[in-house]
Parts: C-alpha cells; structure tokens; sequence
C-alpha cells in the first residue's frame, strides 16, 4: 500500500498581505504530477486545508481546481481529508456521504455523541485491509459528551480528551493501522518550549493543547497535521509533513515536500520524502545596501539591512523595491536603545500572554492562571 502524506495546504493564505494564489496553485500543480507519476492508491491532507474558517470563494476554487485534477487523474486513487484548527469543521463535513461515493471522504467533525466513532476508510492490497482512521481538530468541549468531564465537572485536558476519545475505538493490532490526526502531539518526556514553532502557526497560551504521542504508538503511521516545519515525533513512522509551501518568514531555506509511505505486510513500512520546488522562494537577504542590492531576484524577501549610518528612506525604499518585485518587508538592524522599562529585550515580539503580562508588571501566578484562561477562550471562539 503506498499512500501519499500532506497537511497544512493553507489555501487562500496571503504573505504579508500579499496574494500567493499562483504559487499554490503551482504546488498543488505539482502534487497532482507526482501522484501521477508515483500512482499512490491514496492522498491524505491532515488538516488545515484552507486558512481561515471562511474561505475566500477565490481559495475555494483553488481546492476545487485540485481536488478535482486529482480525482480525474487518479480515478481509482482514494483522497482523504479532515478538518484543522484554521478549518471550519461544519463546512468541511459538508456532502460527506455523497463525496464518499466518489472516492473522497472530507470528515470534519469528530465524533461528539455516543455511537459515534472515528470515521474508518478502509482500503485493500494484496497483503489485507488497511484502515485510515480520520480524526479532525479536536477540542475537549467537542467531544466531552462521549470522553467525560473531571471531578470538577470542567473539560477535560488536551491530553486526557484525545487518549480517552482514541482510547475508546477498537483497534485491531493484527491489522495494519493508520491515524489522520491535526493536533500538537509530543514525544513522551518532551517539553513543548523545545519544539520550533513557526511564526504562521496558531499557539495557545502555556501550550495547553499539547498530546502525548504515546496514544499514537498502537499505528503502523501516524500521518500528522498542524506543525508548519517537517518534524518527526519519537519514529520515523510518526511524522508531521510540514505544509507545501512556505507560509511565513521563519520557513524561509526549509525544503517542504510529500512524504510516501509503503506499507508492506504488517510491519513492513517505509517512508521517502518526494521534495516540492516553489514557484518563488522565501528568502531572508541581510546586509548593507548595496550588498543587499547586488542580490536582486524575484522571491518572496525579507531585506534586513546592517548599514550603521542613515540613508534617504524614499531613496532607500525605492531601490530595494525595484531590485526585489516581490518585497515583503525591510527591517533596519539598529543598536539596543533604552528600552523605557518594558520589562523585555529591545526589538523582542511578545505573543498576547507576554504582552498582557509586561503590561500588568508581573502579575502572579492566579492571575497568570486566569489570564491563559481568557487569552485560549478568545482565541478558540475566533476560529469558530
């Protein structure tokens, strides 16, 4: 069985408000060319299909455009989906049941009440069965009807809600077994803080949607969303694929590309990373004016320069927008100044805990406590 691993597509996305709609179309482009090549006998998307819950009808025609140019190249080729955290989960599970028809199943919802499971794809080769589990973005409020509240009655944590809802599927450990999941899952014995997150990545506030990846060790592959950077968690057989394209600065120089994985009899498994070439690049360029200048090209560009004496801003500006088209920002690296008692480093970006907390001047821990409560519940009601 060889199947295809993707996540993070991002569709409708805008690089420092500009529009990347041709380079992923090119990418998917290309997606659609090594699937040809390769005849995968599925393509699975692990969430965040598009970037905002509500997409622009311009991204949707994008994912129609490839959806559609998959299925008509790959006819016998099963495509599977769920739904991320950036995605609604409503309007992905839309004419589940119809689609499934057609070979493409779109779960976007997990199971909330009781009877309902995991949604199960079943597919066969010459060795049996392979089941695909599909689970989308999981919150514990979604699912505390069938995983249960704590002695408090509260929801319960990230942690316990996905062991106890993963838990409860029966599993057949003779069979060979893989998890679609979009969540923050962590090796066993790991801190979240040692985890390189990227800048276009959706964090909560002391990390408190981190999962154990132990409840993942039961698969024969974990096909994994949600980490923009290609991470493997514990195994080579528990990985995260990192999206197609990059999707912000601190992606810049990484090779993004589609893992396959070949499942042989039960544990026979291998993976292969097949690299994507973008259309543009994203690039950091640092150095004094005219270094910089001499480096002109057509990527996406973060200009850093170094020089310690003034320049003409318009002149300056008008310089680096002419040698670099597609300019996304230029930053001036300066010497520390006084920092007026902000209680943190010069040039420093706070997230909205660390924000809050400069402008309270250290409040304590209850308040702490308190303030990671109301700063998650904004953040959950904005993407619902």
């Amino acid at each position: 069985m060889k199947f295809f691993h993707l996540s993070d597509l991002h569709i409708g996305l805008k690089l420092f408000n500009r529009d990347i709609r041709e380079d992923q179309e090119y990418v998917l482009q290309q997606i659609t060319d090594i699937a040809v090549r390769e005849q995968p006998q599925a393509v699975v998307i692990a969430g965040d299909i598009y970037d905002k819950a509500v997409p622009s009808a311009e991204a949707v025609e994008v994912f129609d455009r490839f959806i559609a140019g998959l299925v008509s190249a790959l006819p016998d080729t099963a495509v599977m989906m769920i739904a991320g955290n950036h995605d609604s989960g409503p309007r992905i599970n839309c004419f589940r049941s119809v689609l499934s028809r057609q070979n493409v199943y779109m779960i976007g919802q997990p199971p909330r009440v009781e009877g309902e499971q995991i949604e199960r794809v079943v597919l066969e080769d010459e060795f049996g069965p392979v089941n695909f589990y599909l689970l989308p973005f999981v919150r514990p409020s979604m699912v505390k009807q069938i995983t249960g509240v704590d002695e408090n009655g509260n929801n319960l944590s990230y942690n316990e809600a996905l062991h106890r809802l993963i838990g409860r599927g029966e599993i057949d450990p003779s069979q060979r077994n893989v998890i679609v999941s979009h969540q923050f899952y962590l090796p066993s014995g790991t801190d979240a803080e040692d985890v390189e997150r990227m800048d276009s990545e959706i964090r909560t506030v002391g990390n408190i949607d981190q999962v154990s990846a132990d409840i993942l060790e039961q698969f024969d592959y974990a096909a994994l969303g949600h980490i923009h950077k290609p991470m493997k968690v514990g195994n080579e057989f528990c990985r995260y694929c990192g999206t197609p394209l990059a999707c912000s600065i601190s992606e810049a120089g990484q090779q993004k590309g589609i893992i396959m994985v070949e499942l042989g009899d039960k544990g026979d498994r291998k993976t292969t990373v097949l690299p994507l070439e973008p259309l543009r690049q994203v690039r950091v360029i640092r150095g004094d004016l005219e270094e910089v200048l001499r480096q002109g090209c057509g990527d996406y560009v973060t200009v850093i320069l170094t020089d310690k004496v003034d320049l003409d801003v318009f002149d300056m500006q008008d310089k680096i927008r002419s040698a670099f088209p597609n300019l996304l920002e230029i930053r001036r690296e300066t010497l520390g100044r006084t920092d007026y008692a902000r209680g943190h480093a010069a040039g420093e970006e706070l997230d909205p805990f660390g924000l809050c907390c400069a402008f309270l001047n250290e409040p304590d821990e209850e308040e702490k406590e308190l303030l990671q409560d109301v700063i998650n519940t904004v953040q959950e009601v904005m993407q619902e």
